[in-house]
């Protein structure tokens, strides 16, 4: 009998040492600029500032409710640090996710835009991206030495980001997936302006060797954004939009590698219903709860944790079937508009023979993309065609100029340089 007690003991012993061996999912938080290099400044506001403030908050909310990740920093005080070094960082420690924080300006000393956007890795395709690409990568002119480092890339010079037009980026899908939920939630939690998810090379995420994005939380130079951003309630508010969407994006990540999902397993202090935030008592005073319903939150006492309840739970929850149902991809060939079909229904679009047919173009790619792409941002059905090697996409048909052009609006809310083409009998005239 001591004998059996004794295997099971051990055997018990053995599966805890496995489970606890399990690698955790790395994401390293990266604080934009920092000591000598302030960022965006506009009076007593400077960017280094509100992005550490947003990544420590960030961090501390997945150290609190995610035991199973483990948060790096690239910075957690004012310092500086290069840009190369950052992605160093992120690859040494094996990072599954980098996620790169900072705030937004334009070139004037005020301005009246407002908003979030993330951006993912790839060559800009309007002249504003590429402003803010300029503006992000002209920190490498403080470095040392930094025209070796950089292989003589030149920050001011657009000639320069051609490079990433022939990147390819192999964690693009992931990057896009995960900031596709990071502006969601800026919207449905801290109600900001939703800018989108956008394109531009960015010094520090060409060498990160993980899905890798770079968010602007809103811009320092609209006086009213600024003050928000600066404020410990707007700074819990974007922090939390981001803790959300990494939470849904680790929550995907763990059904792929055939994992449990972490944050069923509530603690006994908190009661609370599905997709709760968790803060600690001890890093949020009562008058900066970030809470979004009219019901009340009972406030714990002692060091048990607050709970700020979100209020898009219902609301994703009704959005999320709408977007598996995603019309198959259409394939445009030399002398016909083909339609594909699936198992239930057969897609036919009217007669267009010797007619000007008018599309949107909002996507070029050098392979051609699944049928339910998330780079697709939504947009069904989606029709493509092929010019030499490349792949383009486009949205929409139809004979009447002013009918696209309200489509065209339309896509330019998720793809910024969208632009009309014409079709006759199937083939794109130029």
């Amino acid at each position: 009998m001591i004998r059996i007690l004794s295997l099971v003991f051990c055997l018990f012993m053995l599966l805890g040492s496995a489970y606890a061996s399990e690698p955790k999912f790395v994401v390293v938080i990266d604080a934009g600029h920092g000591g000598r290099d302030g960022g965006a400044v506009r009076g007593s506001y400077k960017e280094k500032d509100i992005n550490l403030a947003v990544a420590k908050i960030l961090g501390e909310l997945i150290e609190a409710n995610m035991k199973d990740v483990k948060v790096v920093y690239t910075r957690k005080t004012d310092v500086f640090v290069d840009l190369d070094k950052r992605a160093q960082i992120a690859n040494k420690a094996k990072a599954n996710l980098f996620i790169s924080i900072h705030t937004n300006s334009t070139a004037a000393k005020s301005a009246t835009v407002s908003g979030a956007d993330t951006y993912i890795l790839g060559l800009a395709r309007s002249a504003e991206n590429l402003e803010v690409a300029k503006r992000e990568n002209s920190v490498i002119l403080l470095e040392d030495d930094y025209t070796t480092k950089y292989e003589g890339f030149d920050p001011n010079s657009p000639e320069s980001y051609i490079i990433f037009e022939f990147m390819s980026n192999k964690y693009m899908e992931q990057s896009l997936q995960f900031a596709d939920l990071v502006q969601k939630d800026f919207r449905n939690i801290a109600k900001r302006t939703d800018r989108g998810v956008r394109q531009a090379g960015f010094l520090v995420l060409r060498k990160t060797s993980m899905p890798s994005v770079l968010i602007e939380l809103g811009f320092i130079n609209n006086a009213n954004e600024a003050k928000y951003l600066s404020s410990r309630t707007g700074q819990r508010a974007m922090a939390s939009s981001i803790y959300s969407g990494f939470q849904k994006y680790k929550k995907e990540f763990d059904k792929k590698q055939g994992r449990i999902d972490s944050t069923t397993d509530k603690e006994e202090t908190v009661t609370t219903i599905t997709e709760d935030i968790v803060i600690k008592k001890d890093k949020l005073d009562e008058e900066d709860m970030i809470i979004t319903t009219t019901e009340k939150v009972d406030m714990p006492t002692e060091n048990k944790t607050i709970v700020t309840r979100k209020t898009i739970e219902t609301t994703l929850k009704k959005e999320q079937p709408s977007k598996t149902k995603e019309q198959p991809v259409k394939k445009v060939t030399e002398t016909t508009v083909r339609e594909k079909e699936t198992k239930t229904k057969v897609t036919t679009t009217p007669d267009l023979t010797n007619k000007i047919e008018y599309r949107v173009q909002f996507l070029v790619t050098e392979n051609r993309l699944p049928e339910k792409s998330l780079r697709f941002q939504g947009l069904s059905p989606v029709s493509y065609y092929k010019d030499g090697s490349s792949y383009k996409y486009t949205y929409g048909s139809t004979t009447d100029f002013n009918e696209i052009t309200n489509i065209q609006r339309e896509v330019r809310k998720k793809f910024k340089d969208a632009f009309v083409v014409k079709f006759k009998n199937g083939e794109r005239i130029k």
